[in-house]
């Protein structure tokens, strides 16, 4: 099973905001994940947009999960380090 970082949508059209998810890569954007690292929203300001569980996301990378492009810059901001 390939396992990938990336993220599920939530929220109303024009007011989106998304949680950072480990999930199977075969499996749909919304279906059911195995854990729940943070929560990203867009619109929000600059300081509250990324929560990240930094040892989470440690543990997953670790582990050898794949983050989704979008998710591999969000963990750069972080400074959480993607190899």
């Amino acid at each position: 099973m390939s396992v990938k970082i990336r993220l599920k949508k939530f929220g109303a059209k024009a007011r989106p905001y998304y949680r950072i998810v480990v999930m199977d890569s075969r499996s749909p954007r919304d279906s059911k994940t195995i854990d729940e690292i943070g929560l990203y929203h867009p619109i929000e300001a600059e300081d509250k947009q990324i929560r990240i569980d930094e040892e989470k996301a440690k543990f997953w990378l670790s582990k050898g999960a794949q983050p989704s492009d979008t998710v591999r810059s969000l963990l750069n901001k972080k400074s959480i380090q993607v190899k």
